[in-house]
């Protein structure tokens, strides 16, 4: 059997393998494997193993690791590298996070449906476009929705949404969110001196988000979608403890430094309990107006990296001239007027929606503990 016929179902089938004796189930049966990735002779295995039993963890990786290889070995597969990870069940409490308090131990959102967040693993590849036009897609679609602009360093919806002159409003002690585009917006942006550097330390970033976040009247969503800061920062870790996120869309280039950097925010989300909805690439190509395509910064880098990473791959996105153009007039429902431009941008939320309802079915529940023999 080649490499190509030892594919995810053979990993999966030899993984029955793995049994634990009290209770005589398969680790596939108990639900502990998150990701299978299989590509080119490169294996990555994700199994989800609660704190409490992480005495056992190398014992199981060696018997995952020999199960595999000795499937592998009778199938005449060769493989190349064999990568275990593992990862805390979704329940389980960030370790890094800020400690909460009681008022955040529930739901302050109670009438936004789902949230889904979109970080990037550093700057300049296109997070804000994505989160915007995930936005405006999803609400073309007939979704109420809403867009946080949680980037309190560097906020982009200001100019990506034409908020020039638009003025703020507020009722009581909550902010009113801004309504245009079909969708509605709130941004730190158009609450302080947009020339004014905003040097904020962990604390202050964390109450910005909150107030942003649970003093905006957004009454009732379909989605909520937030535009996290780049990196793995203080942001994310608030969002994570403070709201009950659906998933996480990571957003990357097609070269390799930018995908050093998605892995590390793949992670961060993975450590915080968030699903990972998939990869978006941006910038994947250019189309020049004779009809040739250009591979400015390569071409399929970051699918190649989702399906390594057992992650769903969501789509690309081409450097195109009018979404550029559009993004700094604030126009984002021009872009839909463009066919081409349109189509991708709608399979893209079609996907992405997708995957919402996949993780919603998959759900995550707590595991048994495992006592593995060797």
């Amino acid at each position: 059997m080649s490499n190509e016929s030892f594919d995810k179902s053979a990993v999966e089938k030899s993984l029955r393998a793995v049994v634990d004796p009290a209770t005589n189930k398969d680790v596939v049966t108990l639900g502990m494997v998150k990701h299978i990735a299989v590509f080119e002779g490169a294996i990555r295995i994700v199994l989800e193993l609660s704190p409490q039993a992480a005495s056992i963890q190398e014992q199981l990786r060696a018997t995952v690791d020999r199960a595999v290889r000795q499937a592998a070995v009778v199938a005449c597969a060769n493989i190349e590298t064999l990568e275990i990870d593992f990862v805390a069940p979704k329940v389980a409490a960030p370790s890094t996070a800020p400690t909460s308090t009681q008022g955040e131990a529930s739901n302050p959102l109670p009438l936004v449906k789902k949230i889904i967040a979109v970080g990037a693993g550093k700057g300049g590849v296109g997070k804000s476009t994505v989160a915007v036009n995930l936005a405006v897609g999803l609400a073309r679609m007939g979704h109420s929705v809403g867009l946080l602009d949680a980037d309190i360093y560097g906020p982009s919806a200001p100019t990506m949404l034409g908020m020039d002159d638009v003025g703020t409003k507020a009722k009581g002690q909550m902010l009113m969110p801004f309504e245009l585009h079909g969708i509605k917006a709130m941004t730190i942006g158009k609450l302080v001196d947009p020339d004014k550097a905003l040097v904020w330390r962990g604390p202050m970033a964390h109450g910005a988000f909150k107030q942003l976040a649970t003093q905006t009247d957004w009454g009732e969503l379909d989605y909520l979608i937030i535009d996290l800061p780049p990196g793995t920062g203080d942001v994310a870790l608030t969002m994570s403890q403070m709201l009950p996120v659906a998933g996480a869309v990571v957003v990357c280039t097609p070269q390799r430094v930018a995908q050093d950097d998605a892995r590390r925010a793949v992670r961060m989300f993975q450590n915080l309990g968030v699903e990972v909805l998939g990869v978006v690439e941006n910038m994947s190509f250019f189309t020049a107006p004779d009809g040739k395509e250009y591979d400015l910064f390569g071409r399929g880098g970051a699918e190649i990296m989702a399906q390594t990473m057992g992650l769903p791959f969501l789509g690309s996105i081409p450097i195109h001239i009018a979404l550029r153009e559009n993004s700094d007039s604030g126009t984002p429902l021009e872009n839909w007027k463009n066919a081409t431009m349109g189509a991708s941008l709608d399979a893209l939320c079609q996907r992405i929606e997708a995957q919402v309802k996949l993780a919603e079915m998959a759900g995550r529940t707590d595991r048994p503990t495992l006592t593995i023999s060797p």
